[in-house]
């Protein structure tokens, strides 16, 4: 390639921090690639990879959530932050895109500012200041030139924070099918989270209640689908429960398996979206480590549920801290088998908050996070 057909290909530096991030990224990657030439470069994982990216460095490193989790990391994410910044300011990409990881991505905007990148930083789903320090807005000013939110409230709450420029863009989840129907029995769908400190913390909550629920009469097995690079390790630490569970990956099985499940139950974080858009009845659980407890205490026990938050109700059965409260995830999954209006008012719920995320509020409409993107860059 010569210099003159270099000079027309922009370069484009986008980070993913964990597996609903790389799924984000992935689908503006794909959108980005039908728009022009582009070099990209960042952190991600394979879904970003088959899209273009040059991963630096595993995202797996990461992917750590709970304060337990990030002292034991501590080492290795700060020195990962200063090595991107070092990347970014050799590289000198035309803009950077910054999926979630919040903590992560404000402490590398911060530092890239600091150094004097002048070029736009964009961040690709809001924090979630409507729930946990709301203070937190105003210091995004001057940080990031745009934050693109996929729930679609959260432009007002932004504005009226004074918080940086905020866009509502949806959530690539709503390309999931939705024709799911009523089931007179089915599987049970567990979801442990992705990040080592998610599944260790419920994967002894999920064996105690798959224990329980596994002689109900509408329940016809277990799967518990997961992402590749976990299987081995989730096919290990269930093998001597007492109850089968079925590891399936994300692949055509795992399509399949949603398709013949009558209710998951879900660790709190983007895979409840995800499944209220394929329309999967559910409840969401989570057992966080103290820290996060008393976090959540602090905030007068916020909904935990994207499609809770969405709708502003508990559509969505909400069990946290669910570590000591195994019984209640039991004595909620029956109620939700047993009783068919319940399921159906949670779908009919599900319907409602697939309008807000295709459509946008009146006065915040949803628009393209290519189109986005791409503005700053003609």
């Amino acid at each position: 390639m010569d210099q003159n057909s270099m000079k027309n290909i922009q370069k484009i530096f986008i980070l993913a921090g964990e597996p609903s991030g790389d799924k984000i990224g992935a689908d503006l990657l794909s959108k980005l690639n039908t728009s022009g030439k582009f070099i990209f470069t960042g952190v991600g994982g394979q879904k970003m990879q088959q899209e273009g990216v040059k991963s630096i460095y595993p995202m797996s490193n990461l992917s750590v959530m709970g304060i337990i989790d990030v002292l034991f990391s501590l080492p290795l994410l700060l020195f990962r932050n200063w090595q991107t910044a070092r990347y970014i300011i050799k590289k000198k990409p035309d803009l950077i895109i910054l999926i979630d990881s919040q903590v992560f991505s404000s402490m590398l905007a911060k530092r890239l500012r600091k150094a004097g990148y002048k070029n736009p930083i964009i961040l690709y789903v809001a924090p979630s200041v409507w729930a946990w320090k709301p203070e937190r807005a105003k210091n995004l000013v001057g940080v990031f030139d745009e934050i693109l939110a996929i729930l679609p409230f959260e432009p007002k709450v932004m504005k009226k924070l004074d918080g940086p420029k905020t866009t509502f863009v949806g959530h690539p989840a709503l390309i999931e099918n939705n024709n799911q129907s009523p089931k007179s029995k089915g599987l049970i769908a567990l979801f442990p989270g992705s990040r080592a400190g998610e599944i260790k913390r419920h994967l002894p909550l999920f064996e105690y209640v798959a224990k329980d629920l596994k002689n109900h009469p509408k329940v016809t097995g277990f799967v518990m689908p997961t992402l590749a690079h976990l299987e081995q390790d989730l096919r290990k630490k269930t093998a001597n429960w007492d109850t089968e569970i079925k590891i399936i990956v994300e692949t055509e099985q795992r399509e399949e398996a949603l398709q013949d499940t009558i209710l998951s139950i879900v660790t709190a974080g983007t895979i409840t979206l995800e499944q209220a858009l394929m329309n999967i009845n559910m409840l969401c659980t989570y057992v966080p480590d103290a820290f996060m407890h008393k976090q959540y205490i602090k905030a007068n026990k916020p909904l935990v549920a994207l499609p809770n938050i969405i709708l502003k109700s508990e559509i969505v059965p909400e069990i946290y801290p669910a570590g000591a409260q195994g019984q209640q995830v039991i004595k909620e999954a029956i109620k939700m088998l047993d009783n068919d209006a319940i399921r159906q008012k949670q779908s009919l719920a599900f319907e409602e908050m697939r309008g807000l995320l295709e459509n946008g509020e009146d006065d915040t409409p949803r628009q393209d996070p290519k189109d986005r993107v791409l503005a700053y860059l003609s």
